[in-house]
């Protein structure tokens, strides 16, 4: 099966680039020296010393019971999307990373949580989304913060 990792939807970034709210309703910020990080559309890594936009993001379409909204880094120009196959390089270094398969509804399929290594990231999200139940995977940092989505390709 094909899997392509991807980084938040263009329109998306674009819009919070351009300074509109966030999930909570505040404009995102913009700020050097907020912690170490990727952009959650290109997912470079940001580094200490770079501007960053700061913002709550929610990653599904609607508010539900399964919505969580955390922070997340954005380039503060444009950048293009990630979509590849396999996950950044960097990923190997994501220790640990929380994978959670998620259903047509948006919520989470409990039985697909998995905490692993950075490097069994590609084969874990492989893995869950063989059960077509699951609709995509969300990979998230060990603080919960979203790094990216995986679709079937």
């Amino acid at each position: 099966m094909k899997v392509l990792f991807r980084g938040i939807e263009t329109s998306v970034a674009r819009a919070f680039q351009r300074g509109e709210r966030d999930a909570h309703g505040q404009r995102p910020l913009v700020q050097t020296g907020a912690g170490l990080g990727p952009c959650r559309h290109c997912l470079e890594i940001l580094t200490e010393d770079q501007e960053k936009v700061i913002l709550a993001f929610m990653p599904f379409a609607t508010p539900q019971p399964y919505a969580e909204i955390g922070p997340i880094f954005l380039h503060p120009g444009e950048c293009s999307r990630y979509e590849a196959p396999e996950p950044p390089g960097w990923f190997e270094h994501l220790e640990p990373a929380v994978l959670r398969g998620y259903d047509e509804r948006d919520w989470i399929r409990y039985d697909t949580g998995a905490v692993v290594e950075g490097c069994d990231v590609s084969a874990t999200a492989h893995s869950i989304l063989e059960d077509p139940h699951v609709a995509y995977v969300h990979v998230r940092s060990r603080f919960g913060c979203l790094q990216c989505r995986v679709d079937r390709g």
